[in-house]
């Protein structure tokens, strides 16, 4: 079991927390990630480490889905039933001179350990991180202070730079090419993001969060296809070159969860909100 130490919540639906779990902490890389399960009888959910210390890890969720219900309810000192990790491929950072992190929304998560980690070893790291709107701006200032540049966009014009990632890293692109572009966040930006850089022969790499069940490969759940080549995205990434991935049928196969997912987030939040009232 491993102890809750810290919560942090970003926004209403939105939380950091930091889990005792030295092990794991001791052999996390940027990219990587945990299943966890709440409490004995729930399901396995994959969460990015989003930072650690030598003892514990962060871990930055949403709320979701029913077990990202759950695990809100939890507070400082209680516990989750087990954890599993470090899995996953860490992010493969060439030496390059600079380097573009795109992160929207909750991705934004998955990018800052990566953007830390490029920082650290000497690369001009710029990073554009998008939000639909002001009130679901997080980690700002963390970019901010592990990276050259960061660019914060809002779809709705009410915070930074008005508009999408993609506009802003067109901008950038024009003004000089990066290295190498990051992208994390909704499956349709990173197909944006990929679409983009593609003309310029730009490296890209994407981040697939695909729907995980064992995290070994032996389900079958996170298969996608990279390069006409089937891809197992707990094993074999999550990490891929955005350029080769299929993003139109990731999407397609994702959507075919959304409304299982909906459902059961519905009965759990009616669970929780029976539990707080008695």
């Amino acid at each position: 079991m491993n102890r809750i130490l810290k919560k942090k919540i970003l926004h209403p639906t939105c939380a950091i927390i930091e889990i005792e779990a030295p092990l794991i902490a001791r052999n996390a890389e940027p990219g990587q990630f945990i299943l966890l399960r709440v409490d004995a009888m729930g399901e396995r959910i994959p969460l990015t480490i989003f930072d650690k210390t030598e003892s514990s890890i962060f871990i930055i969720y949403q709320i979701v889905g029913a077990t990202t219900v759950k695990l809100h309810a939890l507070t400082v000192g209680d516990y989750l039933h087990d954890t599993v990790g470090p899995l996953g491929e860490p992010t493969p950072i060439p030496t390059v001179k600079n380097a573009v992190i795109v992160g929207g929304g909750i991705g934004c998560g998955v990018a800052f350990p990566l953007a830390k980690k490029c920082q650290e070893m000497g690369i001009d790291t710029t990073s554009i991180i998008g939000f639909r709107t002001k009130d679901l701006v997080i980690l700002e200032e963390e970019f901010r202070t592990n990276c050259n540049q960061v660019i914060v966009t809002t779809d709705d014009g009410s915070y930074q730079t008005p508009g999408f990632v993609t506009t802003a890293l067109s901008n950038l692109i024009n003004r000089k090419k990066p290295d190498i572009v990051y992208a994390i966040g909704p499956l349709i930006m990173m197909k944006m993001v990929s679409e983009l850089t593609q003309p310029y022969a730009i490296p890209t790499v994407v981040s697939l969060n695909s729907i995980m069940v064992d995290g070994t490969g032996m389900c079958g759940g996170c298969r996608v296809s990279v390069g006409g080549k089937m891809k197992f995205a707990c094993v074999d990434g999550p990490d891929f070159d955005g350029h080769l991935v299929d993003f139109d049928e990731t999407i397609a196969r994702n959507k075919m969860y959304q409304t299982f997912e909906k459902k059961h987030y519905e009965d759990a939040c009616h669970l929780l909100n029976k539990v707080n009232h008695e």
